[in-house]
This record gives C-alpha cells, sequence and structure tokens, in this order.
C-alpha cells in the first residue's frame, strides 16, 4: 500500500507522516477541532434542547419568555452561515484564546456553529419521549431533575446518540470548512497544500480521510443507538 500511494500519490506521499505539515498532524487537529467543539458545543446545545422542552408551553417548567429566548438564539444560530460565524466572532475568538488564527481558535466558532444545531435535534429526541411516562412520574412526585436525568435522558437515550453521530458528521464538515481558512486539520491539507498548489493527489487523499472519518463516527453511533434501543 504504502509503494502504491509512493508511485501513483507523490506529493501525498512526501508530506509525511510527522513535521509540521506531515499527515499525522492533520489527523491529530482534526481529531482536537472535533472532539473539543463536539464537548464544548455539545454541552451548551444539550443545555439549551433540555431548556426548550422543559419551558414549552406543554412541558414541565412552562415559561413563555424563556422558551422564546432559547428559541429564537437556536433559530438565529442555524440561520447564520458558518463562514460568515467565524469573521464576526473573530473579535470573540481574540479575547478568549487571543488569536484568531489554528486550532485552538477554531473552537469558539466550530462550537458556536455546532451547539444551535444540537440544541434543535436534541429538542426534537426529547419530545419524542412519551408524554405519558412524564406524567407517570409526576404523579408520583419526581421532580424536574427527575424527570429530566430518569425520563427525558433515559428514554430518549437511543435517539440522543443518533442526533449527536448526525452532529458529530456535521462538525467533522465544519472543520474542514475552518481548515480552509487557516484552522489547520485535513481542511487545510486539502484546500491549501492540495488544491490550490494543484496536488490533487494531496487534495484527493484528504478527502478520503475525512470520509474514513465519518463512516467510522455513523458506525459507531449506530452500534451505540442500537444497544441503547434494545437496553
Amino acid at each position: 500500500m504504502i509503494e502504491w500511494i509512493k508511485e501513483y500519490m507523490p506529493n501525498a506521499y512526501g508530506l509525511g507522516w510527522s513535521g509540521d505539515y506531515g499527515w499525522g498532524i492533520a489527523i491529530w487537529q482534526t481529531i482536537y477541532m472535533t472532539a473539543g467543539a463536539a464537548i464544548i458545543g455539545g454541552i451548551i446545545g444539550l443545555l439549551f434542547g433540555i431548556g426548550l422542552v422543559l419551558t414549552a408551553d406543554d412541558g414541565i417548567a412552562p415559561n413563555r419568555m424563556t422558551f422564546q429566548i432559547l428559541d429564537k438564539v437556536v433559530s438565529v444560530g442555524r440561520a447564520i452561515p458558518f463562514i460568515i460565524m467565524v469573521v464576526a466572532f473573530s473579535p470573540l475568538t481574540q479575547l478568549i484564546v487571543g488569536t484568531t488564527i489554528g486550532t485552538t481558535a477554531a473552537l469558539v466558532p466550530l462550537s458556536l456553529g455546532v451547539f444551535p444545531f444540537f440544541a434543535r435535534q436534541v429538542q426534537v429526541a426529547l419530545l419524542g419521549v412519551d408524554s405519558g411516562k412524564v406524567e407517570a412520574a409526576r404523579s408520583f412526585g419526581a421532580t424536574n431533575w427527575d424527570i429530566i436525568s430518569d425520563v427525558y435522558l433515559r428514554e430518549g437515550r437511543a435517539e440522543l446518540i443518533r442526533v449527536s453521530t448526525v452532529t458529530l458528521i456535521s462538525l467533522v464538515g465544519l472543520t474542514a470548512m475552518a481548515g480552509a481558512i487557516g484552522a489547520g486539520g485535513l481542511g487545510t491539507t486539502a484546500i491549501v497544500t492540495g488544491y490550490q498548489r494543484f496536488q490533487n493527489d494531496v487534495m484527493w487523499l484528504a478527502t478520503i480521510i475525512i470520509l474514513l472519518f465519518i463512516v467510522l463516527i455513523q458506525f459507531v453511533g449506530d452500534l451505540l443507538a442500537k444497544h441503547a434501543r434494545h437496553n
């Protein structure tokens, strides 16, 4: 396999594994951006999604003003194209990280870009939980926290895993887009090192690796969702 790459993809082979522009660094940067933004954006999105379900008119803690605020933030956040978000929030990125370039700086727009999408996904997933079980828990004197943890999150875990998988796949795409504007990772390798320098073999290999990431995430997500559904 190595010999085949060396012969038919010389530019890709020439990048090597280590070094500032090697494949190992590019892959690690993509994993770092994906995992970091998934944790930060995932927590924020989960809180917003739960809040949307709880404060809705038919929720267990209805509050129209809070619901409207959360709903508008999520809707506006989803409507802003990611490239514009990178530019618009560059002062915030500079304030938090101290720079607007690099993988760590990319975590700010990536997290802000993914959390509205995930929040809406969480909202839909939790709304699918049987309302009868929620009412049964309330009739037994369960607190709001008990209902969140023991009914919503437990009963909806298979669907939450499924929407988390979809969100992670979307996030990998966003890291590639961020890489195209200087964040590093496989996006930078594909666009800057490959496409802009007319090294098509580099571009295609980076694209294939990104696709493998997506296939792996989908495979693991499906397995976990199936396991959760059976339990």
